[in-house]
């Protein structure tokens, strides 16, 4: 888990011990801000990452075009 921390880095994909699913935009030592929304950023201890998905990569949406 501590080599995992250590290791991330900014736009890599995060999922928190609370289920929330982010993208890291800015790392500090004990801390990183994760946009969970559009403009919407929360500061986060790093000890409450639960997973490092590396970089964020788009999703296509769930609907289909038939």
């Amino acid at each position: 888990h501590q080599a995992m921390i250590g290791a991330i880095k900014r736009n890599d994909q995060v999922v928190l011990t609370n289920g929330m699913i982010g993208k890291v935009t800015r790392v500090e030592t004990e801390e990183v801000q994760v946009e969970i929304a559009p403009n919407t950023n929360v500061r986060v201890l790093k000890a409450m990452i639960g997973e490092v998905r590396a970089k964020a990569t788009p999703l296509p949406a769930n609907d289909s075009k038939s």
